[in-house]
């Protein structure tokens, strides 16, 4: 990892292209993107593209959409599973871009770039098995027959908390399914989703078959959703952000002549209930490593431990213990639990949460900015936090930990349900009652029992939320490549 670290900071202020049609094209504006742990330090210089290039990416997906929607199934797969083969070969290099680019530790980096490699051999397996014949009731004198077909020119815009997994799943999925693609990165962490378009065209996928389109969200977004010959937007991202894209996907354009299909994964306000019947160790395990994995940048982190007054005082004393020994600092190195946040911008915002939330309970632990030149922050910890406070109800998006007092277990799964979002949620209980009482009333699209409320696994936890938390697409699960596909029911009659 040492040896990776180094080789990637080699290539730190290379200058990238975008990819249209197959054409590399450069811009005059450029996109600086920089180490969040020494924001001095650029990473890579990415175009920043115009309106114009935007509508050029869709007209160039949609002209080649044809050619590659008949592209054998197979042919598409085999594609796949090599690109997971080049991610496994180039995992380290992959993971140092994480930790520089993104600011992830080595362990949350390695986490990032498996499960990027574990999206690309699930959906390759799952486009076969949808390849196959479906089962449908044969009618007497009939030959019936459901295929699916690929929907057309997609556009994903995926999330710089999880730069290389969640673009790859959203890219990959689309493409194996037979759809073309202009892929969006995010500003904070375009180098991650250009070195992944190396993968793809080293795997066999067609230059053709995908853009590569760096750019301003506020400039080329709104172009992207609305462009008539977008079929489906796939979106990982803020609840704002994701409620305009369904906004403007709505309404039809000029030369439409489909209902554009919105695949949005929104974010959360994941609570963990500790019940008086709970293992304290481990709930305090698991809620550290919930809320302050990745500084709190996820939206399955943990950001409202609900707690039965019972264990009350002594889970916020084993906790606060253990958050004050947390460290903090550049995340490139092992010995640090926590780097930096994303930008300047996040540090403000969270900072200004925490400030609010000192006025709404009391600070256990943390509280501010952390020492160094990055986004560092302490991880903070606030307890006897009310139900109406807005850092029990708002995503902070960061390492802030709101605690909250319930009187017993149905009132904490009360406290639970009460947010607008419903992605993830855990429960430490040894009672196998409340576990069963949980699984009927805790309205979460992923749950957890006496385990940590983020590391959603692809295939075991098909993953996504409900309301506010978005479409409740189930990445990683047997339903998710449904959503790039559409299905033809045929009848021959004999």
């Amino acid at each position: 990892m040492e040896r990776a670290c180094a080789q990637v900071r080699s290539q730190f202020g290379r200058e990238y292209e975008l990819s249209i049609g197959g054409e590399r094209v450069r811009c005059e504006r450029k996109i600086e993107s920089r180490d969040p742990s020494r924001p001095r330090e650029i990473v890579g210089v990415h175009q920043s593209a115009t309106p114009e290039l935007a509508r050029q990416a869709v007209e160039a997906e949609f002209s080649f959409f044809p050619e590659w929607s008949r592209v054998p199934v197979a042919e598409r797969v085999a594609a796949l599973l090599r690109a997971a083969g080049i991610l496994r070969r180039r995992k380290l290099e992959f993971d140092a871009w994480l930790v520089y680019e993104a600011g992830k530790t080595w362990i949350e980096a390695e986490a990032d770039v498996s499960e990027g490699i574990d999206f690309c051999e699930y959906y390759a397996r799952e486009m076969l098995r949808l390849d196959g014949p479906q089962p449908v009731v044969q009618l007497p004198g009939e030959r019936d027959e459901l295929v699916y077909l690929p929907l057309g020119v997609g556009v994903v815009i995926p999330p710089w908390n999880f730069p290389l997994a969640i673009l790859v799943g959203m890219t990959v999925a689309a493409l194996v399914a037979g759809n073309t693609v202009v892929l969006k990165p995010s500003s904070d962490t375009p180098t991650i989703g250009a070195k992944f378009a190396e993968v793809l065209r080293e795997a066999g996928f067609p230059e053709c078959s995908f853009c590569l389109l760096t750019g301003s969200g506020s400039v080329v977004g709104d172009v992207l959703v609305q462009h008539p010959k977008t079929r489906f937007i796939s979106f990982t991202g803020s609840k704002e952000v994701g409620l305009r894209i369904n906004e403007l996907a709505a309404k039809p354009q000029p030369g439409q002549i489909w209902i554009k299909r919105v695949v949005a994964e929104m974010g959360g306000k994941d609570p963990i209930v500790v019940d008086r019947e709970a293992d304290l160790d481990r709930a305090v395990d698991g809620v550290l490593a919930s809320a302050f994995g990745y500084q709190g940048q996820k939206c399955s982190a943990c950001s409202r431990a609900i707690v039965d007054e019972a264990v009350y005082d002594e889970f916020l004393l084993r906790l606060a213990r253990k958050v004050e020994a947390i460290r903090v600092g550049p995340a490139d190195s092992p010995d640090n639990y926590m780097g930096p946040v994303i930008n300047e911008g996040a540090r403000r915002s969270i900072l200004k949460y925490i400030e609010i939330g000192k006025q709404e309970g009391r600070l256990v632990a943390g509280g501010g900015a952390a020492e160094g030149d990055g986004y560092f922050i302490r991880p903070t910890v606030i307890a006897d936090i009310p139900p109406e406070a807005r850092i029990f109800q708002e995503e902070v998006f960061g390492p802030v930990l709101a605690v909250t007092k319930a009187r017993d277990f149905d009132d904490a799964l009360k406290l639970a349900n009460r947010s607008e979002y419903g992605l993830t949620g855990a429960v430490y209980t040894s009672n196998r009652e409340k576990i069963e009482q949980a699984k009927a009333r805790f309205f979460t699209g992923n749950l957890y029992f006496n385990r940590k409320c983020t590391g959603a696994m692809v295939g075991a936890h098909p993953f996504g939320g409900f309301n506010m938390s978005g479409t409740d697409s189930k990445a990683g699960g047997p339903d998710y490549m449904l959503l790039f596909l559409q299905a033809k029911s045929i009848a021959e009659k004999l």
